[in-house]
């Protein structure tokens, strides 16, 4: 459902600055894969590309067999609200609306009736178990809890490809499991294609495969085998192998 061809981004200035070499990867429909590497190799750059907020210098991206950075601006823009949906570390949530207001936004940039909205709302709020917090504002709730008003309003319009930043950077240790439960379980439910760029290995092992990048190239890619801590383990593995600064990588978490 998602595939990359040659991928390359230079970055023009005084000194050119190469973010990524040649990254072809394909994502199937319902696959969820975790983007790994140290800080500055490329991963946000990469997610940037395929979130289309930044366009390759070279190669190509192709979603559902569209290439979005062909699209005119209005049609490109209809296309991130439908076809994607982006979860942050700072869940970019709107302080001055409510939990309900917050979720719903994509759906009132559509036009979208205002029952049908909240009915949407109210069905992935209690799925999510966020359904006795909808009248707050995001200030009188949780990190865990903002966290997932941010995947609601990812998943309200039901988008075939979700992209996730980070999406436990900011959360402690039993919201950050909470929230990869949750994801895996949209994955899984939805079959909603998912890519994820994290630090957290204990993040990554809920995927289904981790790819790990490195000075803006494919470094390699382990896959998620019958114990997830086992793919745990050879997560922990790959990441010693690869180096890196002690920063570059969160502490783990059992």
């Amino acid at each position: 459902m998602l595939t990359l061809t040659n991928v390359s981004k230079v970055y023009e200035g005084k000194v050119a600055y190469r973010a990524l070499t040649d990254i072809s990867l394909e994502i199937e429909t319902g696959e969820f894969v975790g983007i790994m590497g140290p800080s500055g190799s490329g991963k946000t750059t990469l997610l940037n590309i395929i979130s289309t907020n930044d366009a390759p210098t070279t190669g190509q991206v192709k979603i559902e067999g569209k290439n979005p950075h062909m699209l005119k601006k209005n049609a490109l823009a209809k296309f991130r609200r439908t076809e994607l949906g982006f979860i942050f570390q700072d869940f970019n949530l709107l302080h001055t609306l409510t939990v309900e207001e917050n979720i719903v936004l994509p759906l009132t940039l559509d036009g979208t009736r205002v029952k049908e909205m909240k009915e949407k709302a109210h069905k992935i709020a209690e799925s999510l178990g966020i359904g006795s917090i909808m009248a707050k504002r995001t200030y009188e709730i949780s990190g865990g809890q903002a966290q997932r008003v941010a995947i609601a309003r990812a998943m309200i319009h039901q988008p075939k490809l979700l992209l996730a930043d980070e999406p436990t950077g900011n959360l402690d240790s039993k919201a950050s499991k909470d929230v990869m439960a949750m994801l895996g379980d949209i994955n899984k439910q939805e079959q909603t294609s998912l890519l994820m760029v994290t630090h957290d290995p204990q993040a990554a092992s809920y995927s289904d495969r981790v790819v790990f990048i490195r000075d803006g190239k494919l470094h390699s890619e382990i896959h998620c085998g019958e114990s997830r801590q086992a793919f745990f383990q050879k997560i922990i593995d790959m990441l010693s192998l690869m180096g890196g600064d002690g920063n570059d990588f969160s502490s783990v978490r059992i």
